[in-house]
């Protein structure tokens, strides 16, 4: 016998052994597999918003720890009072340009989440407003125009009187695009 027959042979050996074990090992094919570590299998899941003794407070909703940002968060170091505010204004430029496509997406993001209170042409005057609810800031008047693009930004990421923040809903850049499209609304005449 050659090398080479012998080293077939051996494998055919090995396989077969394989099958047997296969076999041997899970007798029912209806049945799971034996677990290894079955803790890593099985984990217990924490309700939401509920207890957990494995836990330092004992919440499975613990708040992050000082510094840490999830990932793909940006943080945002501006708190929700005035002079944060203004500062966000003096700090924060927008980068966008009034370029067609910026324009258009800043119109649909309106669109979706500004017409509701503010009216399609920023007057404040919004389905919403017909309902019974508190107008908002004209879009169009002297304190939108004053404000400066950080501002805008600022008012639309934490809120403000009655705005709730938007930061959940529309993303860093889609905010932004949002003020070029209010700029370009307060350059038509009411």
């Amino acid at each position: 016998m050659n090398r080479s027959t012998l080293s077939l042979a051996l494998c055919l050996v090995c396989l077969a052994i394989l099958m047997v074990a296969q076999i041997a090992l899970r007798p029912d094919v209806s049945q799971r597999n034996y677990d290894f570590m079955p803790e890593m299998v099985h984990s217990v899941a924490g309700e939401s918003q509920g207890q957990f003794a494995g836990l330092p407070d004992g919440l499975v909703d613990a708040p992050l720890v000082a510094g840490v940002v999830p990932r793909g968060a940006r943080p945002y170091r501006y708190g929700t009072s005035l002079e944060e505010e203004q500062r966000a204004g003096r700090e924060l430029a927008n980068p966008f340009t009034d370029e067609p496509e910026i324009l258009a997406r800043g119109a649909e993001v309106y669109r979706v989440f500004c017409v509701v209170c503010h009216g399609a042409d920023g007057a404040g005057r919004g389905p919403v407003v017909l309902r019974g609810l508190p107008p908002p800031t004209s879009l169009s008047g002297a304190n939108a125009r004053a404000m400066s693009d950080g501002q805008m930004f600022h008012v639309l990421t934490r809120g403000r009187n009655n705005m709730a923040s938007y930061a959940a809903q529309v993303s860093i850049e889609d905010r932004w695009k949002v003020i070029r499209h209010v700029r370009k609304l307060q350059e038509t005449p009411q």
